[in-house]
């Protein structure tokens, strides 16, 4: 669980790092769930199925703001996700 390299002595500490260790092990899990949102839509692209793609895109975009709020990830990080995805899909849908 935690790297024993530089183990602090004060009580306070002990705790933070325990809580850094179990938000970054969190934060990691989020992270990784956001880049299965984005395959998945992706994916849904270059098979060609606009509704798949449409409807994942909205679980994506959701997944994006729920991390955002809960400071996973910067506001501006997921605007640019969300964005690039929705333009993948309105360039795919248009052509």
């Amino acid at each position: 669980m935690l790297a024993s390299v530089d183990m602090a002595n004060i009580k306070s500490q002990i705790k933070r790092n325990r809580q850094n260790e179990q938000a970054r092990l969190r934060n990691k899990s989020v992270r990784s769930a956001l880049k299965t949102h984005r395959r998945r839509v992706l994916e849904a692209l270059a098979g060609g199925d606009a509704e798949a793609a449409e409807a994942a895109l909205n679980r994506a975009a959701r997944a994006y703001d729920k991390a955002a709020s809960k400071g996973v990830i910067h506001p501006n990080n997921a605007a640019k996700h969300k964005s690039r995805l929705a333009r993948s899909l309105n360039r795919d849908s248009a052509a």
